[in-house]
């Protein structure tokens, strides 16, 4: 008799210093996810985080206690402990403020999201993380792109990857990085959209990309724009 496998589940960790919102997303996580602790402050979370280990935890930027850091302040304990390297961290939060969200990004968290997002958002977005991805709704990465580069210019990529992409392709790689549509793209730059589905393409083969999703984490990894 043949066997299927089942998927596995995905442990999480929920850290926020409001029980309420705590209980609320604990209930409304979709399939596929196990909560397997909660905690309220920058030490709680720290020492749950270590004794769990989970693949997943989903990080309010703003908490009490510890140096005062904050959620940045756990990601960064966390990221940095060892035996700790492949717990991924999402940051949950009120805030879309820049430096909330690139504190907690450059202390090790791969996705933002605003507690705005729905559930099953929020479900999709830990499953991501999971495998890998950065994750951001698509204006708040193109507002992080920006967060990133406006501080003295500084761009972490070589040259060499850059040049594999015509003038235009970048000009388009930019624009779709930062979560624009096709039709967006196409009327900013005075293209068709059959002609930016093709540089996008162009793109996707040249980076070594599989989706556009790809695309914003490989740019913000690199602080482009």
């Amino acid at each position: 008799m043949t066997q299927t496998s089942t998927p596995s589940t995905i442990s999480v960790v929920i850290v926020d210093d409001h029980e309420i919102f705590r209980t609320g997303l604990r209930s409304s996580l979709g399939d596929g996810l196990r909560v397997d602790g909660e905690a309220a402050t920058v030490d709680e979370a720290i020492n749950l985080i270590a004794d769990t280990q989970p693949d997943v935890v989903l990080l309010d930027v703003h908490l009490p206690g510890g140096d005062g850091g904050g959620g940045a302040e756990v990601a960064r304990t966390i990221t940095r402990r060892p035996g700790c390297e492949s717990i991924r961290m999402l940051a949950v939060s009120v805030s879309d403020a820049a430096d909330d969200v690139v504190t907690v990004i450059r202390a090790g968290a791969r996705g933002y999201l605003t507690k705005t997002t729905s559930a099953d958002e929020v479900t999709a977005a830990v499953k991501r993380v999971h495998d890998g991805d950065a994750v951001f709704s698509p204006r708040l990465a193109g507002f992080v792109l920006d967060a990133f580069g406006a501080g003295g210019g500084e761009i972490a990529v070589e040259d060499s990857e850059l040049d594999r992409l015509s003038a235009r392709e970048q000009e388009v790689m930019r624009k779709i990085a930062r979560g624009y549509a096709y039709k967006e793209v196409a009327q900013e730059l005075y293209l068709s959209v059959k002609t930016v589905e093709t540089h996008v393409s162009n793109v996707l083969r040249k980076l070594q990309l599989s989706n556009r999703h790809e695309l914003t984490a490989w740019a913000l990894t690199r602080r482009l724009l």
